[in-house]
């Protein structure tokens, strides 16, 4: 198959799976990245199961083929699967919202593997169809022209980050966990997922088993299981002043961690999702041991970012409509409203000095 990968970071994860399964990647990104990952590939660094170095896989060396374009480049019609990894704040710039406009006309079946849910895939949740949920987004009408039957969500649980000192090119995994993604609407798209699943499933190194796999599932639900990790873990990295690492956000107050992640998956389950859908809290936790950085948001809040993805935002608002209030996650989202505020005021100021 082709596949259009939205977003060269972490969808360079998923593009070595799929290169690695055989199929062809476009990965859309920036002018220089792109040019850097069309003249050296892509390198991603996996550990493999009792390995205690990681290893390098360099798209080069792979059956499937890469190339990099820019948005303005990009040619949605001519691909089986689309997926989308950028952050969600990212659809609405310029070039890039004109290629979703494009790529919402192809009517190609698109995978999210954005921690904030695309408004299409919620529609196809009846309860969440009929709530007002566009405030959570940064732009609401970049996914006007989507067909709900056309979308479906990934959650990306595998964490990886880019190391600053490395070019846009490489990319290092940190958590090599599970891609876990829901059907699509219709039959004929599910049969493409569930064959990348198997021929990604297939793949090994030196007889050996490669983490990092893409599971699909037949209920909505699975891929909100991401949210209770995302509120207890992710956004509670963000401080008043400064950020914490995820292992401290989660391990720092044991029994708040296990009351927030209690509450978020009540809220799935009340919107329709089962038990076994969701991860235990233990295991989480456990995970959570080994992320040793801070969230990707609270990163990014401390750079400077005006724009994140409001998943905790999202979680709130889905409680309001639903009669669920936290003061956990009221806190947690007047913080980084708070910090997003501050940051936007900054750059305000510097623009006027400029």
């Amino acid at each position: 198959m082709r596949i259009l990968i939205l977003g060269a970071s972490y969808g360079s994860l998923l593009s070595t799976k799929l290169l690695m399964a055989g199929h062809d990647v476009t990965l859309i990104c920036r002018r220089n990245s792109a040019d850097l990952i069309n003249s050296e590939g892509t390198e991603v660094r996996i550990k493999l199961r009792d390995e205690d170095e990681h290893r390098s896989f360099f798209s080069k060396d792979l059956p499937g083929q890469v190339n990099a374009v820019t948005p303005e480049e990009a040619k949605p019609e001519e691909y089986d699967m689309i997926a989308l990894a950028m952050q969600e704040p990212q659809y609405s710039s310029g070039p890039v919202r004109d290629l979703m406009t494009r790529i919402a006309a192809s009517r190609k079946p698109c995978l999210s593997i954005m921690n904030m849910p695309p408004l299409p895939y919620l529609k196809r949740i009846p309860v969440l169809a009929a709530m007002n949920l566009e405030n959570c987004f940064d732009d609401a009408s970049v996914w006007d022209d989507f067909d709900p039957d056309l979308m479906t969500l990934c959650s990306p649980d595998p964490q990886a980050f880019r190391p600053p000192e490395e070019g846009t090119n490489v990319l290092h995994v940190g958590l090599p966990t599970n891609f876990k993604a829901a059907d699509f609407a219709r039959p004929e798209h599910s049969a493409m997922l569930r064959q990348l699943e198997a021929d990604i499933a297939a793949v090994t190194v030196d007889g050996k088993d490669v983490p990092v796999k893409l599971r699909t599932y037949d209920s909505l639900f699975v891929p909100m299981a991401k949210w209770s990790m995302l509120l207890t873990g992710n956004y509670r990295c963000v401080l008043n002043h400064g950020e914490q690492p995820i292992r401290e956000a989660v391990h720092g107050d044991l029994e708040a961690s296990t009351a927030m992640y209690a509450w978020v998956d009540a809220l799935a389950q009340h919107l329709g999702a089962d038990a076994a859908d969701q991860v235990p809290f233990e295991k989480y936790a456990n995970a959570a041991l080994g992320l040793l950085k801070p969230s990707s948001a609270a990163r990014a809040i401390a750079s400077g970012s005006t724009k994140i993805e409001r998943v905790d935002l999202l979680v709130q608002e889905i409680g309001r409509h639903l009669g669920m209030q936290n003061d956990t996650v009221d806190n947690v989202v007047s913080r980084v409203n708070a910090r997003l505020m501050a940051n936007d005021a900054a750059e305000l100021a510097l623009s006027k000095t400029a």
